[in-house]
C-alpha cells in the first residue's frame, strides 16, 4: 500500500478537522487490526479512505452510487447520511482500483454494521468510533471495550446510534438492526 499516496488522496477531499479524524481512525484500525490478527496495512487502507466522500456533495456521492451499479435500498434513499460509506466504497473500488472486497466492504458498512461481518468490517466501524480526536461521553468505555471484545464494543456502539437516531424519530438502517441482534443473540447462547 502507498500510504502517502492515499493520504495526499483524502486531504484534497475534506476539510483538516475530516483528515485528522481518517488519520486517527487509520491509526486506530492498524492497533485493532494487531489485536484480533487481521492484516494491519488493510486495516489501515480503509481506515484512511473510510470517510473519502463525507464532504462531497449529495449529488455527486448520488453519482458515484449511480455509476457504481449500487441501488439504495428505502432506508439509504431518504438517509443521505448514509450515503458517504456507499460512495467512499465505491470511490476506492472504481476510482482508486482497490481490488480488495473486505476493503470495500469495510467502508460501505462503517455506519451502519450488517449481519456477518468480516473482522475488517468490526475494525473500521470500532476504529470510526474510538480515533484519539474522539471525545464524546462514553468514548473512554467504548475504547477499553474495543481492545477487550470487538463485538463487546460493536453493541456499546450500536446501542448509542440506535438509541439516538431512536430518540430523534429517524430511520434506522436495518443492518445495523441486524447486526445488533447478531451479537446480542451470540451473547444471549
Amino acid at each position: 500500500m502507498n500510504r502517502e499516496y492515499y493520504l495526499s488522496v483524502i486531504k484534497n477531499r475534506m476539510g483538516e478537522r475530516r483528515y485528522i479524524h481518517s488519520v486517527n481512525v487509520a491509526k486506530s484500525a492498524v492497533l485493532l487490526a494487531q489485536k484480533y490478527n487481521e492484516d494491519a496495512e488493510k486495516a489501515e487502507l480503509a481506515g484512511i479512505l473510510h470517510d473519502s466522500c463525507k464532504e462531497i456533495d449529495k449529488s455527486e456521492m448520488l453519482q458515484i452510487i449511480t455509476d457504481g451499479g449500487i441501488i439504495l435500498d428505502d432506508t439509504e434513499k431518504t438517509t443521505p447520511k448514509l450515503w458517504h460509506a456507499i460512495a467512499g466504497s465505491v470511490y476506492a473500488r472504481d476510482v482508486l482500483g482497490i481490488d480488495d472486497e473486505d476493503v470495500f466492504n469495510a467502508i460501505r458498512y462503517h455506519t451502519t454494521g450488517r449481519a456477518n461481518m468480516s473482522m475488517l468490517e468490526k475494525i473500521i466501524f470500532t476504529a470510526d468510533f474510538i480515533g484519539e480526536e474522539r471525545n464524546y461521553n462514553g468514548v473512554e468505555i467504548m475504547r477499553e471495550k474495543a481492545f477487550t471484545d470487538i463485538e463487546d464494543a460493536m453493541l456499546f456502539g450500536l446501542q448509542f446510534t440506535i438509541s439516538d437516531l431512536a430518540k430523534r424519530a429517524l430511520p434506522i438502517h436495518p443492518n445495523a438492526l441486524a447486526c445488533y441482534n447478531e451479537i446480542t443473540m451470540k451473547k444471549d447462547s
